[in-house]
């Protein structure tokens, strides 16, 4: 399935995987640069769609990448606003993003950890789970959403 083809309808809050969800993966290694950020195919009008729906979506994201020193936040930061301008031009809009740099698996930040989950519920008490879906291409990613006790759908990150 492709961003694109997901039902979004039931819900009020979508949370979005970056890497192989928002934009292709690099194999064995980053998005260091916005110039090396590639969009899956159809996931900007598919966050144009969402916004035109009235959803609130944010961006989780695990960035191991800076942890072990192969980037910078200031790198992420570029990436970030490249993604952000490039959502906002095609009609979307993303409310926030929460991002794990730890390199450690038992960071509490880290997916499948719940800890931005609950960073993102303190930051917007008016978010319910019961409405709210995670969308990412990862076993990790079900299981963040099994953890935090949201609905899951998984995408494919391929082109073509």
């Amino acid at each position: 399935m492709r961003l694109k083809d997901v039902n979004i309808a039931p819900y009020s809050t979508i949370l979005l995987d970056r890497d192989g969800t928002v934009n292709v993966h690099i194999l064995g290694d980053y998005v260091r640069s916005p110039k090396q950020f590639v969009f899956v195919p159809g996931a900007k009008e598919a966050m144009a769609a969402m916004h035109k729906a009235g959803k609130q979506v944010y961006i989780i994201t695990n960035q191991r990448g800076v942890g072990r020193g192969l980037m910078t936040e200031e790198d992420l930061t570029a990436v970030h606003r490249y993604m952000l301008k490039q959502v906002e031009e095609a009609g979307g809009h993303i409310d926030g993003i929460y991002c794990c740099t730890a390199t450690d698996a038992n960071d509490p930040r880290r997916k499948p950890n719940t800890g931005m989950w609950r960073e993102l519920l303190n930051d917007h008490p008016d978010i319910r789970p019961e409405a709210t879906l995670m969308i990412g291409d990862s076993d990790s990613d079900e299981a963040f959403a099994r953890n935090c006790g949201i609905d899951f759908c998984k995408v494919e990150d391929t082109i073509g």
